[in-house]
């Protein structure tokens, strides 16, 4: 099968490249890879119309960030059994494991999680997901009721289930990833954990001990509010998605109009995990 590989340069990845891929999605991609200057995105040669993609340029002048296109067609390959080669188990801090289904279990690790990524995010490759793993492995979770924003492959939410939550609710609202995390919170016999499809909207009635929200900078600003009202007292909010500068400032001003204050951060690549508790 041949594809088309559209190599995106953006302005402001923390922020476009997830618009961007939700946009692509729509013109017919169907799997990406981040990198430090934006994105590449690969599409099937047949459903591949590269004025659809000149257009999204044109639309770009209402965009907070610029991006730019180069295209290039792939030599046919078979990327299934590529990915597979290629793609790689992650172990986080000695005690995590996060693997495909075509990887092996490792021995004597506390945590295997096994995880079909597809489209959806959230591999642990990525340094927010990481960061946020080590954050949820100190945390006491035994009893607690965990929300997990913008869930992606439900990774997280998993964790928090393996680590003896009571409760979990994972939500996303991205189809796809919404379905890929379904599908992974079965294979990993997670019974507590209910997945739904939807936005920060959907938390207005909850009372949650932990918050995860690993999305971006604008979104976690805008629904800071929703977090907090969903939070008990002494509850704990994970943040990740954004960078130091100016960004983790920007978010521990916005928590603290609603009570909740900065613990601890982690940095690794650039890449911000914040912990904050609410009074």
């Amino acid at each position: 099968m041949a594809y088309i590989k559209i190599s995106c340069k953006v302005s402001e990845p923390s922020e476009g490249n997830e618009i961007l891929i939700a946009l692509l999605s729509d013109l017919g991609c169907d799997s990406f890879e981040e990198n430090t200057d934006g994105l590449n995105a690969y599409i099937q040669q047949e459903q591949f119309n590269k004025q659809l993609f000149e257009d999204l340029s044109q639309r770009a002048k209402d965009f907070p960030f610029d991006f730019s296109f180069a295209y290039q067609q792939m030599e046919e390959k078979n990327w299934n059994a590529l990915w597979e080669q290629s793609y790689q188990p992650v172990l986080v801090d000695g005690q995590c494991y996060i693997r495909a289904p075509f990887h092996e279990p490792l021995k004597d690790v506390e945590f295997d999680i096994v995880i079909k990524p597809e489209m959806s995010f959230g591999t642990a490759h990525h340094p927010t997901t990481a960061q946020l793993i080590s954050f949820l492995l100190k945390e006491d979770c035994v009893g607690k009721k965990v929300l997990d924003m913008g869930t992606g492959t439900g990774v997280l939410a998993i964790l928090a289930q393996k680590r003896e939550a009571n409760s979990v609710l994972a939500i996303d609202n991205d189809k796809w990833a919404y379905n890929n995390c379904v599908d992974n919170v079965k294979r990993n016999d997670c019974k507590n954990i209910l997945v739904q499809y939807g936005d920060a909207s959907l938390i207005k009635d909850e009372n949650f001990d932990i918050v995860i929200a690993n999305i971006n900078r604008n979104i976690l600003l805008k629904d800071m509010k929703c977090y907090a009202q969903a939070m008990k007292s002494n509850a704990v909010l994970f943040l990740s998605g954004f960078y130091l500068h100016p960004d983790l400032d920007l978010l521990k001003a916005e928590a603290e109009k609603y009570g909740i204050v900065y613990h601890s951060h982690s940095v690794k690549d650039e890449w911000v995990a914040a912990r904050l508790i609410k009074k």
